[in-house]
């Protein structure tokens, strides 16, 4: 009788297991190519028993995923596939994804030519993050003999009817048995979208890869077309080389207008401020005038000599030294005198007389 200790190491012992073998199987998975289908085979542990969409649901054991098959074509792998595998991987929480590539002899029969050839997709398909295992030639038709060898639980495609090999529905008996769940197609994008736009633009790929170095016999072109072609090239060279000049041009012409506008505002600020300053020392009331005011009136009491003023008889300043200057520069007129001097007096009587004479000359001249 276990323990109820023992019994639960044991679930916890179980449970790390299969975490770990999880966990190996992720690294598996990110760091390395999907396997191919003939280099394995299931290594599921536990019996390998059929499973409902509700058992697959509600999620299995670590070492039994749900084995869920993928096929189709998966020309010039585009995102629309990835989508498509994505959604297949996330159907179930354990999910064992195997996709089936159909070869370039079954492709060609049933659907057309590829661009790529069968090897090409399916090395395009190993590097899927969400494929776990690729078969090669898968069949066109679903048979049970297959879907027991692989031991395939579900398949998935899109639920569109798929009509080919004188089907209405190839994927008709597998929904018949519950063995199919549907994914979701993208939109916008698929395989013969893609041809269709390389097609559409035929010449402009052409031209492309004429200028990328491929010769004429390599891309099917014939000679009248090549120099056709390379003609285009050189105009078009030329035409970008125009632009580029245009571009630069205009980017300089940006430059200069910039420049000389910068250099305007400076101009008008020097200015201002130049003719500023002008005002402020030579305007009317300037520094310039004041200064020269006081030079003036210093200069002017340098030059005129310094008297103090004088009170007249009635009490009034007597005249201005300019107007003594003037009456002093203007003499009177000379008086006369006479020729003749008398010669001075010896005595009281002669002095007396001269005296007399000279009052008497004055009179005479009035």
């Amino acid at each position: 009788m276990l323990s109820h200790r023992q019994v639960n190491n044991e679930c916890l012992a179980g449970t790390m297991e299969e975490l770990e073998h999880t966990c190996s199987q992720l690294r598996t998975t990110l760091t390395e190519p999907a396997i191919f289908a003939t280099e394995t085979s299931c290594e599921c542990r536990a019996p390998h028993e059929k499973l409902t969409i509700v058992q697959a649901r509600r999620g299995t054991p670590a070492d039994r995923p749900v084995r869920v098959y993928a096929d189709g074509i998966f020309d010039l792998f585009h995102s629309g596939h990835a989508r498509a595998l994505m959604q297949a991987k996330n159907l179930f929480p354990n999910t064992y994804l195997i996709v089936g590539v159909c070869s370039d002899e079954l492709t060609h029969r049933y659907k057309g030519f590829t661009v790529m050839t069968e090897d090409e997709r399916y090395e395009a398909l190993r590097h899927c993050r969400y494929v776990d295992e690729v078969v090669k030639d898968a069949p066109w038709t679903l048979s049970p003999e297959f879907l027991k060898k692989h031991k395939i639980d579900f398949v998935a495609h899109d639920d569109i009817p798929y009509s080919s090999a004188g089907s209405e529905d190839v994927y008709k008996h597998i929904k018949e048995a519950g063995m199919f769940v549907p994914t979701q197609r993208t939109d916008g994008i698929s395989t013969s979208d893609i041809i269709t736009r390389i097609v559409r633009d035929y010449d402009v790929y052409a031209r492309r890869n004429l200028q990328r170095g491929y010769t004429a016999r390599e891309l099917n072109v014939s000679f009248i077309n090549e120099k056709k072609y390379r003609l285009q090239n050189q105009v078009d060279k030329m035409k970008e080389k125009v632009k580029t000049v245009e571009e630069k041009s205009k980017h300089f012409v940006y430059k200069v207008e910039e420049k000389s506008h910068d250099l305007i505002v400076k101009w008008e600020e020097k200015s201002r401020e130049f003719i500023g300053n002008f005002l402020e020392l030579f305007g009317p009331d300037g520094a310039w005038k004041q200064m020269f005011q006081e030079r003036s009136g210093r200069m002017l009491q340098a030059l005129s000599p310094y008297q103090s003023p004088q009170q007249s008889p009635r009490g009034s300043p007597s005249s201005s030294p300019t107007r003594e200057r003037s009456s002093s520069r203007s003499p009177s007129p000379p008086r006369r005198w006479p020729l003749s001097k008398p010669s001075p007096p010896t005595s009281p009587k002669g002095a007396s007389a001269s005296i007399s004479s000279m009052s008497e000359g004055d009179e005479g001249e009035k």
